[in-house]
């Protein structure tokens, strides 16, 4: 099932996050808890971790693209 991952809210005040890094690149498998992308907020770096196992099909927030809360990052397809 094809899912959009969203910036997810790391912190009461935050607004937006700064795609820092992909782990995996289109195509590739991940599993639960496995590390996607990084997230640079004002306050911290942080690794967003896999909700389910899957295949990222789709990256749709480059590198050093700021994001929106709630704003799409990547599809995946759950596999689990």
């Amino acid at each position: 099932m094809k899912v959009t991952l969203k910036m997810p809210r790391l912190s009461m005040n935050m607004e937006e996050g700064t795609v820092v890094g992909w782990r995996k690149q289109a195509g590739d498998n991940f599993t639960k808890g496995e590390p996607l992308y990084d997230i640079e907020t004002e306050k911290v770096t942080s690794e967003f971790e896999a909700p389910c196992d899957g295949v990222l099909l789709q990256i749709l927030a480059d590198n050093e693209a700021n994001v929106v809360v709630g704003g799409d990052v990547c599809v995946i397809d759950k596999t689990d």
